[in-house]
């Protein structure tokens, strides 16, 4: 049989290099193994140690990445760890003859970024325009962003750590340093990581939960006494998306609210949060693969894992899936993309605005069990 694609040199870097692989049929088992062999083979010597090492630095990252989580874990003290509970209690009542109409807001809107992100305060222009617009639409809401996802403690990167200066670094570089910034996304990717780690992610989830409480109160009171639950609206872009099911595990018990994940490309492991959400809305696009890492990396998100939490979410109807268009994961074609739609006036970002304003979340509470 002579070396496929002969006739779309595409499809290959050459027909040569096709041919001097020795591939009669590269994707049979045989041809693969023939394939990894010589590829391995070409990449002997200083590139297979470059390899090697790079994947060495990667596993010690990851094996080191939960001693901030721990760290800020065991600088807790009982009063701190009561924080919630402290907060609830003095929050303002509900029904107070002196608050204004501003003060007895009850629906929450929590943004939580993606891994590319630096800090919560350096937004995107694109989320930074979602959200604005978002907020000027829900009048009866307030908006939260100020949460970074990817600290226990809600702090950025350019806080007071001792790689600050790399990821400023990172975060600032141009031109052909501009790769730099993958630093930031591997980061970011473990402490997603952390949050799905069984060992790690009590403490993890317990810390974003309490960030999101301490910025939702600050930002607007959390009324404390009211027969009518608070509309909690998490809306998670990537790993954000895991981090907000996460924290719903501690929110449902801190809070008498109704929880609801918004999650915009989001990654999540089908475990956390499912089982006390009220609705998990799932927005993908045409053109991001990542978003479905879930149902391939993770078995709780297979089909016949029938009795994890996403599959049980998705059997009672607490699952749906929107489509956005087309999409990319990120990028100037992200959902939150400024990029311009048709060479129109209409933005990517605009196209997600639309989906998520067209939820059932706004004006019709979640039905709770």
């Amino acid at each position: 049989m002579p070396c496929p694609y002969k006739n779309e040199p595409h499809r290959f870097h050459t027909v040569q290099q096709c041919l001097s692989l020795n591939l009669t049929d590269p994707f049979s088992f045989t041809g693969m193994l023939r394939f990894i062999q010589r590829l391995l083979a070409q990449i002997q010597g200083e590139t297979l140690r470059l390899l090697i090492l790079a994947g060495i630095v990667l596993l010690v990252w990851g094996v080191f990445s939960p001693i901030g989580t721990l760290v800020w874990w065991l600088q807790q003290d009982i009063e701190s760890l009561g924080l919630k509970q402290r907060r609830l209690q003095t929050a303002l009542p509900d029904g107070n003859p002196n608050s204004s109409e501003a003060d007895l807001l009850t629906c929450y809107i929590i943004f939580l970024t993606g891994v590319g992100d630096f800090s919560a305060n350096q937004l995107a222009p694109g989320e930074e325009r979602f959200l604005e617009q978002l907020e000027a639409q829900h009048t009866d809401c307030v908006v939260v962003s100020d949460v970074f996802p990817y600290s226990a403690a809600n702090e950025s990167l350019e806080g007071r750590r001792l790689l600050a200066p790399l990821w400023r670094f990172a975060e600032q570089a141009r031109g052909w340093l501009e790769n730099a910034s993958v630093l930031i996304k591997i980061r970011n990717l473990w402490r997603f990581a952390i949050s799905i780690d069984r060992r790690y992610s009590p403490v993890y989830n317990f810390g974003t939960a309490t960030a999101i409480v301490d910025r939702m109160d600050a930002a607007q009171p959390i009324p404390n006494g009211s027969q009518q639950p608070l509309r909690l609206i998490l809306i998670g872009t990537s790993g954000g998306a895991q981090v907000a099911l996460g924290a719903a595990d501690y929110l449902e018990q801190w809070l008498n609210a109704e929880l609801t994940v918004v999650s915009v490309g989001g990654v999540f492991s089908g475990t956390n949060g499912f089982d006390v959400v009220d609705r998990v809305y799932h927005l993908q696009g045409e053109a991001d693969w990542i978003e479905n890492l879930s149902y391939i990396l993770f078995p709780s998100c297979w089909p016949w894992v029938v009795g994890s939490p996403f599959n049980q979410a998705r059997r009672q109807g607490r699952f749906w899936v929107y489509d956005t268009g087309p999409h990319a994961h990120d990028g100037a074609t992200g959902y939150f993309g400024q990029a311009p739609l048709d060479h129109g006036d209409r933005l990517y970002v605009d196209l997600t605005l639309n989906v998520v304003n067209q939820l059932p979340i706004w004006s019709e509470p979640a039905p709770s069990d």
